[in-house]
């Protein structure tokens, strides 16, 4: 019992330990913060000076600092973007890790600056909360370079590149066509908003279209700005023909390596147009009227506007009557569905059927028998009854002779014809008997 009680009182002794451990750990996790100005204190209107902002911590990082805008007036200033350099450093026998974060100052006017004390916020590793740290104020100052005006804009670059391409639209130009000039100005270290627009004059002659320049950033390939980039474009239209130039295009900067004023310049360009040979319109409808004496305007006689309204009327009427119009069209179709349908129900169209089956081989007598019934012939077919007779037997006889039984029957086709007609034009008898043998097959003349 006394050596359980022993294992557990150094169980809870080493938790004690480990826990001690860790809040003294919690309680070392440190957050310094340094900065400097890079080139230095001492810069020129327009050259861009980086302010280095490293944020240090004994342990680690769980996020991103967070660092405050700056406000200059006088200078423009970029904030640092998403991108951070890494940094491992040793301070007073002590490693140090963190991250350098840039703003980017370039200011616009000859004085002195200060960049107060601001504050930088982040959460080491180990940290119960989130700790904070405040720079110390820097101060630097912008003069004017020589060679430079108070007031004018001033480019400042460790190099600048200025070329220009030339589109003609046609070859050779002539008065309509059009020739489109672009400069592309690169400069290193500054940014490509900072970058001056190059003088696109106008020339007479040539009507002047600029178009919106096109303004970036230069990459390094590992995520920096190196610098920046301007593309100006202008068209230039012929309005008439000769000999036209467009004047050099020089850009001032000051180098900031050698500190002295540099131009760099893309030469002037000279260009001949000749009168264009317009092609005459297809339909010279102007130069017609003229020489038909009627000047510019267009006269519309009596006639014609006689026969626009009596287009209009017409065209109002016909779309007035167009639900009568398909009202009678259904009703003739229906009337011409219903003679048709009359005619294929009457007798007179199965009499015309009997001929051609009774030339069939072998013979048919469905139509004479359709056209019997429709006549209300009956049984009773007169004469004929004897003969179809004949042709039964004829047919399906011990002897079958159907060929000459058919032929008398068509020789038989007009009596019977005349037959039926003298039989529908006698007067009805009122009351007729019923036959007394309807079941067996006999003339009822």
């Amino acid at each position: 019992m006394n050596r359980r009680s022993a294992e557990q009182g150094a169980r809870w002794l080493a938790l004690w330990i480990a826990c001690a451990t860790g809040q003294a750990a919690a309680d070392d996790a440190q957050l310094r913060v340094m900065t400097h100005l890079d080139p230095g204190p001492a810069v020129v209107v327009g050259e861009t000076l980086q302010l280095q902002v490293d944020v240090l911590t004994n342990t680690w990082f769980t996020g991103a600092a967070t660092l405050p805008d700056l406000d200059l007036p006088g200078a423009q200033v970029m904030a640092p973007g998403g991108e951070a350099q890494h940094l491992n450093l040793e301070l007073q026998g002590q490693a140090f890790y963190g991250m350098r974060y840039t703003y980017r100052i370039t200011p616009t006017q000859a004085r002195d600056f200060v960049i107060a004390p601001f504050t930088v916020r982040a959460t080491p590793g180990q940290a119960s909360t989130e700790l904070s740290a405040q720079t110390a104020a820097l101060h630097f100052s912008a003069s004017q370079p020589a060679g430079f005006s108070p007031g004018e804009h001033v480019l400042v670059a460790q190099g600048v590149r200025l070329t220009q391409t030339l589109i003609p639209s046609a070859t050779p130009l002539k008065v309509g066509d059009s020739l489109t000039r672009e400069l592309t100005l690169q400069a290193d270290g500054p940014l490509g908003m900072a970058l001056p627009a190059p003088a696109l004059v106008a020339v007479d002659g040539l009507d002047r279209y600029l178009k919106t320049p096109q303004v970036g950033n230069l990459d390094d390939g590992r995520g920096s700005i190196s610098g920046g980039q301007r593309i100006d474009r202008a068209t230039y239209r012929i309005q008439r023909e000769g000999r036209f130039s467009l004047p050099p295009v020089q850009v001032k900067w000051w180098d900031s390596r050698q500190h002295r004023a540099q131009v760099t310049q893309v030469p002037e360009y000279t260009f001949n147009a000749s009168a264009g040979s317009a092609a005459p319109p297809v339909f010279a409808i102007a130069e017609d009227l003229k020489r038909l004496g009627r000047g510019d305007s267009i006269r519309l006689s009596q006639r014609v506007l006689g026969l626009g309204l009596l287009v209009i009327v017409l065209g109002l009427g016909l779309y007035l009557i167009r639900p009568w119009w398909q009202r009678a069209r259904q009703a003739w179709q229906r009337r011409r569905r219903a003679r048709q349908a009359a005619w294929l129900g009457s007798s007179a169209w199965a009499w015309r059927q009997v001929p051609g089956q009774l030339q069939q081989r072998p013979g048919q007598l469905g139509a004479l028998y359709l056209w019997a019934r429709r006549q209300h012939l009956g049984l009773g077919l007169g004469a004929l009854g004897s003969r179809l007779q004949h042709l039964l037997r004829a047919c399906y006889g011990r002897e079958a002779t159907p060929d000459p039984a058919l032929d008398q029957l068509r020789q038989a086709l007009p009596e019977l014809h005349r037959h039926s007609a003298s039989r529908a034009a006698r007067p009805a008898q009122p009351y007729p008997l019923r036959p007394l043998n309807p079941g067996q097959e006999k003339d009822f003349p």
